[in-house]
């Protein structure tokens, strides 16, 4: 086998290829000192740089270092003093320990601190959404006035949280259905000056099947679900302001029952087997606004007026009266429906199957 073609080569071309040969292989051999060499530079370079910004930095560090323990807020800034006044003054190992130790502290706080101005940017207290209530639970707004705010006339009123806890007075409903739940709010009220105090007379209206006088009727706006809320201040006053548009309005609807059971009928919407029920018509009634014939209506005392009364006021109002809740503890309560606001996410509560058996 030939290494060359030397057909038509002379004997100095070979050798001179040969040279060649030679001279490459020795460029290849003395390239990993080649290499070296440069690696030494470019580190040589670099640590004169790093140098240089090492003597910066100890040059100016009194006036960074200041400025940064400076910017610290004081119980951080002492425990990083304290380690280093205990590191230079003890020496040796006692000194680093108690230094590091204090230290450490030091971090401990800096990161708490640094923590609570990061929940303060998601949490600010006012201005912000933020959320209460239940997930899965039911919340009651309830109207109790109006309120001028941002140019327009909302609800003012009470919030009863799934567990009966009440926030007074100083909720207001902003947003869709304001329009709506002041009119039925006013409705209530027309109703309740009707039946329950006869145009404010001093003697108040008797319930004609049970013989006692009517109970004051209120209307409650529940909502399923947390609730989104913004902190305000109102003429030097807080508030929380309810931002309903966020709210689908799948999850809001509306009922009424007696004044006083309004914590009542929210914690029985949130107790566990609680269903709700109809009242039956009388035979051959076809007429909503007459009562049933359920002994309930007899009963003598709130339970049989409330129950009349949620059908009484379907005269001059689109509400539906008819309903009550039956607990698996605890007494039922009477109630009834507002048309609208009533989402579908209620339907268990607007349109139930069954109908109420007091013997069963």
């Amino acid at each position: 086998m030939q290494l060359f073609d030397d057909s038509n080569r002379s004997l100095d071309d070979i050798l001179r290829k040969i040279a060649d040969i030679k001279s490459n292989f020795l460029k290849i051999k003395e390239f990993p000192k080649y290499l070296d060499e440069r690696l030494r530079e470019i580190r040589d370079k670099t640590y004169y740089g790093l140098r240089k910004v090492k003597d910066g930095i100890s040059k100016y560090w009194p006036i960074i270092g200041g400025a940064a323990m400076a910017a610290l807020p004081p119980y951080v800034r002492t425990s990083f003093m304290a380690g280093l006044y205990a590191t230079r003054a003890y020496g040796g190992l006692v000194g680093r320990i108690v230094g590091y130790t204090l230290a450490g502290v030091g971090i401990a706080f800096f990161v708490l601190f640094t923590l609570s101005g990061i929940h303060g940017l998601i949490h600010p207290n006012n201005g912000h959404i933020q959320y209460i209530g239940s997930p899965n639970g039911y919340e009651a707004f309830v109207p109790n006035g109006t309120i001028n705010y941002n140019g327009h006339i909302d609800p003012i009123g009470d919030l009863i949280l799934p567990n009966g806890t009440i926030l007074h007075n100083d909720v207001i409903w902003n947003g869709q259905y304001a329009n709506t739940i002041n009119q039925n709010h006013n409705i209530i009220v027309q109703l309740n000056n009707i039946w329950v105090t006869n145009n404010n007379s001093s003697v108040g209206v008797v319930d004609p099947l049970n013989g006692q006088q009517f109970k004051p009727m209120q209307d409650a706006v529940v909502i399923k679900g947390l609730i989104p809320i913004e902190n305000i201040t109102l003429n030097n006053q807080s508030y929380y302001a309810i931002a309903a548009d966020k709210i689908n309005s799948e999850y809001i609807a509306e009922f009424y029952t007696y004044q006083g059971w309004i914590p009542n009928f929210v914690v029985a919407m949130n107790t566990p087997g609680t269903k709700a029920e109809l009242l039956p018509q009388l035979p051959g009634n076809t007429s909503s606004l007459l009562p049933a014939n359920s002994p309930i209506f007899y009963y003598p005392n709130e339970t049989g007026t409330v129950a009349f009364e949620t059908k009484l006021y379907q005269y001059g109002s689109d509400f539906i009266g008819g309903y009550l809740l039956k607990q698996p503890h605890g007494p039922i309560i009477p109630y009834g429906i507002i048309p609208h606001p009533s989402g579908l996410a209620f339907l268990k509560f607007t349109a139930p199957k069954q109908v109420y058996n007091p013997y069963s």
